[in-house]
């Protein structure tokens, strides 16, 4: 793709509705690449403004992930490009270097650092359930505890940011309000026939296997959970000490 044929956009130059009246309507690769953008902005800053080749490896990266992605370069472009041309996205030249890419994300949807946080959770990983959406943001801005996160939830559902998904309580599932019609179609169709009987701290969206297995009576689900949310912490901090290498290196 032809980079010098692309216009420079700026949030002055196009969607110019404020965060109120805005359409929050993403592709799943446009939500993959704000989301990369969101996150390492925050956990590695010293690579960020952020490359193509960079933008590509963190929205293909295994950890923090769901679903995993492959997209190519030339998928990442036309991803970044339409963010642009929404103002979310503003491309950086300077001295002759490498074209590099940042978010616009805290003026776009009007949020603060903290609620930013909670929407790249989400634009990364889709649905999950509060304690697992607190315990995720927490590697880029602290929440103190759940009745934070509630509130935080409570203040973005009702900007039209975010969904509840399940009634309010223990195991409730939330996610973004950016999905495509069809796409929140399908989510619909799941919370309607997820089981009733289902655990409650199980988002819709399927866990990895190892998540699924029978566990003997010697351990409990809250160990269990505990266990997981381990593992995932320190995947995230492997992740960020692989990033921070990376940019040494490059």
């Amino acid at each position: 793709m032809d980079r010098r044929s692309l216009p420079l956009f700026s949030s002055a130059d196009s969607d110019a509705a404020s965060p109120e009246t805005r359409d929050y309507t993403l592709s799943p690769r446009e939500r993959r690449v704000l989301g990369v953008l969101i996150e390492k902005a925050k956990t590695v800053p010293d690579s960020y403004p952020m490359t193509i080749n960079g933008i590509v490896t963190g929205c293909n990266q295994k950890s923090n992930r769901n679903p995993q992605m492959t997209l190519t370069e030339d998928q990442a472009e036309e991803a970044v490009d339409s963010l642009r041309a929404r103002g979310l996205v503003v491309e950086i030249q300077g001295n002759g270097r490498v074209v590099k890419y940042k978010h616009q994300a805290y003026d776009w949807f009007g949020a603060s650092k903290v609620e930013l946080a909670v929407l790249a959770e989400l634009l990364l990983r889709g649905e999950q359930t509060l304690g697992d959406l607190r315990a995720r943001t927490s590697r880029m801005e602290p929440i103190a505890d759940l009745g934070e996160m509630q509130r935080i939830v409570g203040e973005l559902v009702g900007r039209g940011l975010m969904q509840a998904l399940t009634p309010a309580g223990r195991g409730q599932v939330v996610s973004h309000a950016m999905y495509l019609p069809e796409e929140q179609a399908e989510l619909g169709a799941q919370v309607e026939f997820a089981p009733s009987g289902a655990s409650s701290e199980s988002p819709i969206a399927s866990r990895p296997a190892s998540a699924a297995v029978n566990v003997s009576a010697s351990v409990s689900s809250d160990e269990l959970e505990s266990l997981r949310r381990t593992v995932e912490a320190l995947a995230d901090r492997l992740q960020v000490v692989e990033d921070k290498l990376e940019s040494l290196l490059g």
